[in-house]
C-alpha cells in the first residue's frame, strides 16, 4: 500500500494549496485500497464526502476523519486548528445533501451541524478518543464545527 506523507499540521492550517495536495493523495490512496489508507491515517476511519460548492456549483470531494458517537456518523471542521473553517464546512452550511465514500460502499446523506450543548457533546466524545482535536480547538478562537451524517433512504 503507498503510503500518504505525514500531516503537518501548521502548513496545512495555513496553505490551501498543499492541503489540496495533501487531500488528493489521501483520496487516491482511499481509492487504490477499498478505503484504508497508511501514514498518519492508517487505522483511521476515513471517508470521501463528496458536497455541492456553494459559490461555484461543482462537486468537491473531501477526505475526512470520522467518528462513530452513540451511533452517529461524526465529522468535524477542524483544519488543525486554523483561525477559518475548512471550505467543505461552508460548502454543507450551503447545501448539506452529501455523497459518502466509506470503505467499499457508497450512499446518500444529509449533513447536519451540531450547535449549542449536543455540539459540545459531540465534540467532547470525539476529543475522548482522538485528543488531538482538543488541541486544535485550542489553537483557535472560532468553535469548531461539528457534523452528523445521515444516510438518505
Amino acid at each position: 500500500m503507498q503510503h500518504v506523507q505525514e500531516f503537518d499540521d501548521e502548513r496545512f492550517r495555513t496553505d490551501t494549496a498543499a492541503l489540496n495536495r495533501f487531500n488528493e493523495q489521501i483520496i487516491r490512496e482511499f481509492r487504490q485500497n477499498g478505503g484504508k489508507v497508511g501514514g498518519v491515517f492508517e487505522n483511521r476511519d476515513l471517508l470521501l464526502m463528496t458536497a455541492i460548492g456553494a459559490k461555484s456549483g461543482l462537486s468537491r470531494l473531501t477526505a475526512l476523519a470520522y467518528f462513530t458517537v452513540d451511533g452517529a456518523m461524526v465529522i468535524i471542521g477542524s483544519r488543525g486548528g486554523a483561525p477559518k473553517d475548512p471550505a467543505w464546512v461552508h460548502n454543507v452550511r450551503a447545501n448539506p445533501r452529501v455523497h459518502v465514500d466509506l470503505g467499499t460502499e457508497s450512499f446518500e446523506a444529509t449533513a447536519r451541524e451540531a450547535r449549542g450543548e449536543a455540539r459540545n457533546s459531540l465534540f467532547d466524545a470525539v476529543v475522548s478518543i482522538a485528543p488531538n482535536f482538543g488541541v486544535y480547538q485550542a489553537r483557535t478562537t472560532r468553535i469548531i464545527p461539528v457534523f452528523t451524517l445521515h444516510r438518505r433512504n
